[in-house]
This record gives structure tokens, C-alpha cells and sequence, in this order.
């Protein structure tokens, strides 16, 4: 049971930390995207803004469990199966991307407006803007995003194990709730705690450093 335990952990971590990657990759340029656009006078950019954050929207508002179905088509697609590890990582992040999209756009809107000022002020492009104020300016509260989205993301692991993904959450039904064997379930469960608190203490020691 040890070796199945290991296995487990070992895939809800894959898993966890592949789609955490993608959303990073993908989320934060959507959410620089939001604010942008939000702060642009441009009718254009108003139009772009409202169809981005309808489409966020969406996304985030479709449970877990339903979209892994909705996107069984596209999950076959690109992994070649709907089962596994590796076929979970489509749906993980796919709903992740629009989470850290909006928690960036939520962190971008903390800047302060005496340096959205100054940057306007001293004539900066968008892409000087984004590289030496924006990003930098917002790196303490974006590390805790990040943090809660893998915090997240381990939860929907557990989630995707209803469904053939693998992991501890797929361990804890199949041997944990189908045949009974409870010391197996609160092993899950042990697991997937420590885990969750070495990623927030690591996520918050990682945040604090960057505010000094």
C-alpha cells in the first residue's frame, strides 16, 4: 500500500504542478490583457475587455466535475485518452487558466494610481509599463495567487480522481470508500494536507521575502 501511496501523491503532484505551469503561462498574459484593456479609454479596447471578461466568466463559473465531461471531446484530442494523469491535465488547466487570469487582473488593480500616473507621466510604452512597474510592483501579492491557484488545483485533483484521473483522490474512492478500507482514506487525506501546507508555507515565506 505504501508503493500505491507513493504513486498516487507522485501523480496528484504531476498533475498539480503541469497544469499550475500552464495556467501561470497562460493565465497571467490574459489577466495583464483585463487590466489593459480595462484601463484603456478606446471603445475598442472597452468592446475587447467586456467579450475577455465574459468569456472568464464562463469558464469559471462551470463546476469541476461538469466541465471535465463538456471537454471529453477535446481531452481525447489532445492526450489521445480521457483516462489518466496526463488526460486530467487538459480539464486542470483549463480551469485554472481563467482563475489566475482574474486573480492577476485583481492584483494588477492594487497598483497604485500615483504610479499608473507616473508611469503615464514619464511616457512609458505598455510593454515598459508591464516589464518594470506592473509585474514587479504586483510580485508579492501574485506569489500568493499563485499558491492559492496550485492550493486549488490540488483540490480539483482530488476531484478529477471521481472520474479516472489517478492520484490520491482516485485512491481514496477506489480503495478508501468502494472496499472500506478507511485507514487508507485518512492516509489521503494526511497527504494531501501536508501538502497543502508545505505549498502555503513555502508560498508565503516565497511572498513575504518580496515585500521586504
Amino acid at each position: 500500500m505504501i508503493q500505491d501511496l507513493f504513486i498516487a501523491t507522485f501523480e496528484t503532484l504531476y498533475m498539480t504542478f503541469v497544469s499550475g505551469f500552464i495556467a501561470i503561462l497562460l493565465g497571467i498574459p490574459l489577466g495583464i490583457a483585463l487590466y489593459m484593456l480595462s484601463k484603456s479609454d478606446k471603445n475598442a479596447a472597452k468592446t475587447w475587455y467586456s467579450i475577455l471578461d465574459w468569456i472568464v466568466n464562463i469558464f469559471r463559473s462551470i463546476p469541476f466535475i461538469i466541465l471535465i465531461i463538456l471537454i471529453i471531446p477535446l481531452t481525447r484530442l489532445l492526450t489521445g485518452t480521457i483516462i489518466g494523469s496526463t488526460a486530467a491535465i487538459v480539464p486542470l488547466s483549463i480551469a485554472a487558466i481563467p482563475f489566475m487570469a482574474r486573480l492577476a487582473e485583481t492584483s494588477f488593480n492594487n497598483l497604485s494610481q500615483g504610479l499608473l500616473d507616473t508611469s503615464v507621466s514619464m511616457g512609458m510604452t505598455n510593454r515598459q509599463f508591464i516589464l518594470k512597474v506592473l509585474l514587479p510592483e504586483t510580485a508579492p501579492e501574485m506569489v500568493s495567487n499563485i499558491t492559492l491557484l496550485i492550493i486549488n488545483l490540488i483540490t480539483y485533483t482530488a476531484i478529477a480522481g471521481a472520474v479516472g484521473a489517478g492520484g490520491l483522490g482516485a485512491m481514496a474512492i477506489n480503495y478508501g470508500y468502494q472496499r472500506f478500507r478507511m485507514d487508507v482514506l485518512l492516509y489521503d487525506v494526511a497527504i494531501l494536507i501536508f501538502l497543502t501546507q508545505i505549498i502555503q508555507f513555502v508560498g508565503s515565506r516565497l511572498s513575504n521575502s518580496l515585500r521586504k
